[in-house]
């Protein structure tokens, strides 16, 4: 993905896009989580303890991934209709790399690509 100043992340739980804004057309890149509906079931054969536990693994990984994404980028919209932007952003606040990089949080619904797109220009547009 091209390093640009914006970046627009809609995500919940399970997968993340992610749009950096440039002059050119914009690119999403996808991100997904490793805990799926199977591991799910996986694991709570094993015990609900287990399971939370690989959740919260896989999850870290998953943020991490997003974290190391994000790191280019000096402006960072997350925004989606889950939690998951809130957990992250706790995350982020914690690592001093992120310490000048403005980070704003929006509660939205699902959107299809062409949504998102417009919803992170419209944003940075107005905002920026």
């Amino acid at each position: 993905m091209k390093s640009a100043k914006y970046l627009g992340v809609w995500m919940n739980h399970s997968i993340a896009y992610l749009m950096g804004i440039t002059d050119e057309p914009t690119i999403t890149k996808v991100i997904e989580s490793n805990f799926n509906k199977n591991d799910k079931e996986e694991s709570l054969k094993k015990g609900e303890r287990k399971m939370h536990s690989k959740e919260q693994h896989l999850m870290a990984e998953y943020y991490k991934e997003l974290e190391k994404e994000m790191l280019n980028y000096d402006e960072i919209l997350l925004f989606g209709p889950t939690d998951a932007k809130v957990e992250l952003s706790n995350i982020l606040k914690e690592n001093h790399h992120f310490d000048q990089k403005k980070i704003v949080l929006k509660q939205t619904d699902k959107m299809t690509e062409n949504q998102q797109h417009a919803f992170v220009r419209e944003y940075f547009t107005s905002n920026s």
